[in-house]
């Protein structure tokens, strides 16, 4: 097991198995009712989910996509995307709203006549990143329907919740709600060596007790190893290659002059990360993206 990974008595909560595991398990509904609850801060009553098709949930093998469709079935049967989200991504919100209009789209038989109401439906995203547009001290963006000219709620059954945990910086002698404690537990989980002196009863001990690692199956353990290691190999691969491009091309620039060094240097980067996520295994289409090389030059790279 990777030695990052056995020096932590926990689990990480923000790496794709970890989030999965503790909010996704059919045997920890428990935790998942109590963060929706401190989210809406009584707004709102769940007391029972079901767990919707977009994830199987339990099968931690299957990592591809870290969100499930979740649907309350007290208080109305109001709906909910939950999301962990390690990395920014380019059109992040045009998928979430592809994500809540896919949802609304399912609540309607094709080809019958319009009935009924549609059920309430929010995407809570929990972000390990800041959006482009956080204000100064804020760590949740409220998304709602709204008049533009008057600011009244146009439609109040549609939100996104964004959670920005760099954001979020409380100590532990800071907290004071509920929701205040998921965001530090989920946070700050991963560099914890025990169990905080306030988080010794209710739901949060259960939490922390069910991510020791030591309490995981082998298998659990392996699973989780191996997915940590890859986001780490991934992101020291991006690193690494930044850092290189990077002096080569500050090398080029003082032999050729500052302008044709900045070009080359910066060529050189795109063409050094493309090769190593090429060898890491990524698609061509995600590494041309991430390069903007064009897709023949990346083909060619060996």
């Amino acid at each position: 097991m990777n030695a990052a990974i056995t020096s932590a008595p926990f689990l990480d909560p923000l790496t794709d198995f970890g989030f999965k595991y503790l909010f996704g398990a059919e045997t920890n509904k428990g935790f998942l009712i109590s963060f929706l609850n401190a989210v809406f801060k009584g707004e709102k009553k769940i007391i029972a989910i079901e767990y919707g098709a977009t994830e199987s949930a339990g099968n931690l093998k299957k990592l591809k996509k870290v969100f499930f469709d979740v649907t309350c079935t007290a208080d109305n049967g109001k709906k909910f995307i939950i999301e962990m989200q390690q990395k920014k991504q380019e059109y992040f919100r045009d998928r979430c709203v592809f994500y809540l209009s896919r949802s609304i789209n399912e609540q309607v038989s094709m080809g019958k006549r319009w009935q009924r109401p549609l059920k309430e439906i929010y995407l809570i995203a929990l972000l390990n990143f800041k959006l482009t547009d956080s204000e100064p001290g804020s760590y949740l963006q409220n998304i709602a329907l709204i008049n533009k000219d008057t600011g009244k709620a146009f439609y109040n059954k549609l939100g996104f919740k964004f959670f920005e945990l760099p954001c979020f910086n409380k100590k532990e002698e800071e907290l004071e709600t509920d929701l205040d404690k998921w965001l530090y537990t989920l946070k700050n989980m991963s560099t914890l060596t025990k169990v905080p002196l306030s988080f010794m009863d209710g739901v949060f001990f259960e939490f922390f007790q069910e991510a020791e690692l030591n309490k995981m199956s082998k298998i659990d353990r392996e699973i989780y190893a191996s997915n940590f290691k890859t986001y780490n190999d991934h992101e020291n691969t991006i690193s690494y290659a930044r850092k290189e491009g990077k002096i080569e091309g500050k090398a080029e620039g003082k032999a050729e002059g500052k302008a044709e060094g900045r070009i080359e240097g910066a060529t050189k980067t795109r063409l050094l990360i493309a090769r190593n996520l090429k060898q890491l295994g990524f698609p061509i289409d995600q590494i041309h993206k991430i390069t903007k090389l064009p897709i023949t030059q990346i083909e060619n790279l060996e």
